[in-house]
């Protein structure tokens, strides 16, 4: 059963930086991609950045402009997402999702999605 666990949400001051993880489980993490999505309230969801678990490739959102960077570990069965320069509009639910396939932007097209960890960023 593949599960994906997320961690390392939480309070933040604005300019500061996080590092969240997703832990993958379950499936062979050598092949197909891993993306980060948040939602605030009363917003919808975003794509914020995926990468190609095989090659490494990676996709960022255009508004983010360099503040976020996705990455994998593969001995940890892990991606990451360093945020830096944390503003309060950063402020929502950060969840990670795998799909089967190539990497895509749509929440709702990845194959199996995790819970999410919260992050909020004090002004």
């Amino acid at each position: 059963q593949v599960q994906l666990v997320e961690s390392g949400g939480g309070l933040v001051p604005a300019g500061g930086s996080l590092r969240l993880s997703c832990a993958l489980s379950g499936q062979t993490f050598s092949s197909g991609a891993m993306g980060w999505f948040r939602q605030a309230p009363e917003k919808e969801r975003e794509f914020l950045a995926a990468i190609s678990l095989s090659g490494g490739s990676t996709y960022y959102a255009d508004f983010l402009k360099g503040r976020f960077t996705i990455s994998r570990d593969n001995a940890k069965n892990t991606v990451y997402l360093q945020m830096s320069v944390l503003k309060p509009e950063d402020t929502a639910i950060y969840s990670c999702a795998y799909a089967f396939g190539l990497p895509r932007r749509t929440f709702d097209e990845y194959d199996y999605r995790g819970q999410g960890t919260q992050v909020t960023v004090s002004s």
